[in-house]
This record gives structure tokens, sequence and C-alpha cells, in this order.
């Protein structure tokens, strides 16, 4: 039995003092035993422990271009022609530069707090649409990448069929998102016993309700449920403006509304982003247990707009984060755009806190941590005996935390320091990834990333 002993650890009932933390060797904890005696040469964490973060949302390739599309190119820029740019890059990925830029992502993401990943994979094929000789190649490069760094992973390979509502052929630069519904399935038996091998969860991304019509949507996540009962089900959903004039003209619904009475929404779909809808959509979205994928940082980016999160709390509703298109790798850089989008939109102070937790950064971290985990399918929902060891430990003498208390040092790692730079070490599974801030393929990561990132963006 490995064991850490943390002088502070926040518990999903809040913070609790010389916690020894003990789990097995397969990583799930054992015992979480708070006023405990640190047991003779048991390491000693070196700050406040916290659950680590699942990343409900990312595209891995988008990494790579993060900070390229910060310039004007149309009278005004908006998310769609941000896609355009982006539908670019993506012609030009090859399996071992995607290979190479996820692996550094996940790099980053250890090293920034997250333990987990929900990897939603639409770019399947070669350059022209052509599939791989092994269809899953695009794939098991994300596997092989997020076992090299050793996070957690949530596979959630994507169905995309449709340009638009009203199954509107795909364009030509959708290619290789293309694929038909017993394709898709086809995948997903393939890819099942390799994701199960590395620990991981397989699920299904139906990519958004303009990308897949209503008869393979249904068909999709029969199949899929076929497969596995459990599997969990992602979905952009209500994440522009003009997604929901399209949905309304195509069929005199909202996407929101026309997805809960048309598909089995229950606890094991994430809708992601849901960032435009009405009073009465947050209420029956909620109801359903479905979870929130909010990606502050990449909505700032795109301009989507603010999700209204104090609306969807009153109705119960679960909720996580994602980085998304990566223009930010921070998990407390996505808690801290979340609680300052609210105070700008309300005029108002630590608008997430609870009764129970007035601290607003502790308030945050214990809901999206459940939520992510709900999302990804993975026991990976806090520090409690059966959940995962995934531990991530600030450092107690960084200036910005130095001499607080635990629940004012994590204040500080979220508010008040540069965010990153607090966090000491991280384990994933009970395997320390991170130590001294630093994971051990840092360098060399960065080294591949650089060299996959000038070969995607050179002039033909």
């Amino acid at each position: 039995m490995d064991a850490l002993f943390a002088p502070h650890a926040l518990l999903p009932n809040g913070w609790a003092r010389n916690v020894l933390l003990q789990w097995d060797a397969s990583g799930r904890l054992q015992g979480v035993t708070p006023d405990a005696t640190a047991p003779h040469g048991a390491p000693v964490a070196p700050g406040p422990v916290l659950p680590g973060m699942p990343n409900l949302h990312s595209h891995a390739f988008q990494r790579a271009f993060a900070g390229l599309t910060e310039y004007r190119g149309e009278s005004q820029d908006s998310f769609w022609s941000w896609r355009n740019l982006m539908y670019r890059f993506a012609a030009r990925i090859t399996p071992e530069s995607l290979e190479a830029i996820a692996t550094w992502l996940y790099v980053e993401m250890l090293e920034a707090g997250y333990t987990s990943v929900c990897e939603f994979h639409y770019v399947h094929h070669d350059h022209d649409g052509t599939p791989y000789a092994d269809d899953a190649t695009l794939s098991l490069a994300l596997l092989r990448a997020a076992q090299h760094a050793g996070i957690g992973i949530t596979l959630l390979p994507v169905l995309y069929q449709t340009s638009g509502f009203g199954a509107k052929p795909p364009r030509a630069d959708q290619a290789r998102f293309i694929r038909s519904t017993d394709n898709m399935l086809s995948l997903l038996e393939r890819l099942a016993p390799a994701t199960k091998a590395q620990g991981g969860v397989l699920g299904l991304a139906p990519h958004s309700l303009r990308a897949v019509p209503p008869d393979s949507l249904a068909a999709a996540v029969q199949g899929l449920t076929a497969l596995n009962a459990q599997a969990p089900i992602h979905i952009h959903i209500a994440e522009q403006t003009q997604e929901v004039d399209d949905c309304m003209a195509w069929s005199g619904q909202r996407p929101v509304q026309w997805l809960l009475e048309h598909a089995p929404v229950d606890e094991r779909w994430c809708l992601v982003h849901a960032t435009h809808m009405t009073p009465q959509e947050y209420q029956d979205a909620a109801r359903t247990g479905a979870v929130a994928g909010i990606c502050p940082t990449t909505e700032a980016n795109l301009g989507d707009g603010i999700f209204d999160m104090p609306l969807w709390l009153q109705h119960g509703g679960r909720w996580g984060v994602g980085s998304d298109s990566h223009a930010c790798v921070n998990a407390a850089e996505e808690l801290l755009m979340l609680e300052y989008g609210q105070r700008l939109s309300l005029r108002q102070r630590n608008v997430l806190a609870t009764a129970a937790q007035p601290e607003v950064a502790t308030a945050m971290t214990l809901q999206a941590v459940q939520g992510g985990a709900q999302a990804a399918g993975r026991a990976v929902g806090g520090l409690a005996v059966g959940e995962q060891a995934d531990l991530v430990a600030l450092n107690a003498q960084h200036v910005a935390l130095r001499d607080l208390p635990a629940a004012s040092m994590l204040s500080a790692h979220v508010f008040g320091s540069h965010r990153t730079s607090a966090i000491d070490s991280v384990w994933v599974a009970g395997q320390q990834r991170i130590t001294g801030g630093r994971h051990a393929l840092h360098d060399a990561a960065v080294h591949a990333f650089v060299a996959a990132r000038s070969a995607t963006i050179a002039p033909d």
C-alpha cells in the first residue's frame, strides 16, 4: 500500500487536517484518514493536497495553433472565421504530428493540475478524407500520447456527417472528419481493447446537431449503448447564437430544447458549452442530470458568450471545465475565468461560493472535480475511498501561498498566483507524474511539439 501524508487536504465535504491517503497497486484510494499521524517513512506533501481536475473537453491538435489566429482577417471576426482557419490547420495534421502535439499538451495539462482528459477527437482520416490502412490510426496516436504522458483519458471519437442543419452535404475541408454511423460503431469496437488496456474509458461524441442528422444521432446512441450502457456521450450544443438561429429555422426549436425532446439525455451526457439557453432550457437540462461542459478561456477567445452559472446551479445543475481549443492550458485559470465572467455579467463578487463553502475557489474546485468525473465516466471524483488516487499538491512555500491557511492557499493559487507556478506535485492513479512542478518528459516533449508545429504551419 502506497501512502501520502497531507497536512491539509480538500476532501469532498471540505478541508481536513493531517490526512493520510493510502492507495493500492491499482491506484485506487483505500484509506482517506483525517486527524492521522504520519507513518514512519511516509512521504509528506509539500502543501495542501487537492483532487486532480478532470479536463472534460479537449481538441488536442488545436494546441499547436493557439495564438496563431489573433489577427483580424475579416471586417468582423467570429467563431466562424476562426473555424475556417482551424480547418486549414487540421488539413495538415499527420499521425506523427498529432502524437507529438498531444504528448506535449498532456504534459502541460499534468503540470497545470489536470489529471485526466476527455479527448473530443474528430480528425479521423488522411488529408483528402481517405481512411488510413488502419482506420484507428489517429485515435491510437492519442491513446499513445496519453499513456506516454501518464494522464488518464476518456477517448470520444466524433461522429460528423453534415455541414449544417437539414443534412447539408459536408464541405471539402471537413472530409477528414466524416464517418458513417456503422463505421463509427466499428471504430469503437476496434478501440475498446486498447482503451481499456491503459485504464481509459471509451465514449462517443456526436459533434453537434448541425453535424449529425436525427436518424444518425438515434442510431449512434443506440449502438453505443449496446456496446457499453455506461459509456459517456458528449455533444457541442448552443455554443453560438447563429447555431441557435439555424436550428430554429430548421426545426422550430432551439438546440437544447430539440435535443432534450429527441434524445435520451441523462447522466451519461455532457452538454459542451450550452452557452445560449432560455430559463426553461436551463431548468429542463439540469433536471436530466447531464453535465454542462464549460470552457471559459476558449469561450472567451471565440466570443461565444457567458453561461449563466447561478441559474444552472439554482436547478441543481452539474458542471465541469475543459480547455477545449487550448488557448490556455491551466485548470486554475479556467476556474478564475469562469468566476470572473460571472462577476462581469452580474456585477457581483464571489458568485460561485456556496453556503457550505464560502471560499469560492474551494466551492468551484469541488464542483468541477465531481462534474468532470461524471462526464469522464471515470472514478476520479475526489479524495475518497474507491476513487482513483489523482492528487495535486501545492507548494506551501510559494510566495503567494506562504503562511496562509489551507483554504486561502487554494484561493491564492486560483486568484493570486501565476497559477501553474504554485503546483509542486501531481499523481495519477497513485503514480507521481509531476515533481517540483515539472514532468520528466518536459524538455523532450517541448522539442517534439515545436518541430511538429513548425512542420504543420510551414508554407508548401
